[in-house]
């Protein structure tokens, strides 16, 4: 399924295409402050629409992963990194930030990001 979504701005707009009906919760130090609610897609089939003249990129921990945010409202839509298991890139989508998702709709899988 193609999904649309972007940032509270409206400078950045972003397309994806996955299905989405588990979403991840992460208590790392990052995601357990923001919020986020994670899906994951082939780098492939993920691409930012217009905006990407506003986008910063932030790195923490093991600098593995490229947290992707607005210069002008600070909402962090998606990260981009490398699958441990499988050794493919991927995005990571909070899908907060989806056009039209009914976020009570999902089943969310509690990942313990503070161990790792």
């Amino acid at each position: 399924m193609t999904h649309l979504g972007g940032y509270q701005c409206g400078q950045v707009r972003y397309q994806v295409e996955m299905d989405i009906d588990t979403v991840i919760a992460c208590n790392c130090s990052r995601c357990g402050r923001i919020g986020s609610l994670l899906a994951f897609a082939p780098i492939e089939s993920f691409r930012v629409l217009s905006g990407e003249d506003v986008l910063t990129t932030f790195e923490f921990n093991k600098h593995i992963i490229k947290h992707k945010f607005c210069k002008i409202c600070g909402v962090q839509p998606f990260a981009v990194g490398r699958n441990p298991k499988t050794g493919t890139d991927m995005a990571a989508v909070n899908v907060r930030t989806i056009d039209g998702i009914d976020i009570g709709s999902l089943n969310v899988t509690q990942v313990d990001g503070k161990s790792f």
